[in-house]
């Protein structure tokens, strides 16, 4: 299983994310962020798509 975190301190709030994985990221305070108990390997394609996509590379997917 992954372990996905996102870097405040990159993290525009453009919302490219949520639009490619709703599921799984939600905006709060101007900044990207992980739902609540979210399925991250039910999601991992999504996510996976939104790491890649990040105009400024907030996203970080690692092993646990």
């Amino acid at each position: 299983m992954k372990k996905v975190k996102i870097d405040k301190q990159k993290c525009l709030g453009c919302g490219v994310c949520i639009s490619l994985c709703p599921e799984v990221f939600e905006l709060k305070d101007g900044k990207s962020k992980i739902k609540e108990e979210v399925d991250l390997e039910k999601h991992k394609d999504c996510i996976k798509q939104a790491a890649e996509n990040c105009p400024v590379g907030a996203i970080e997917i690692t092993e646990k």
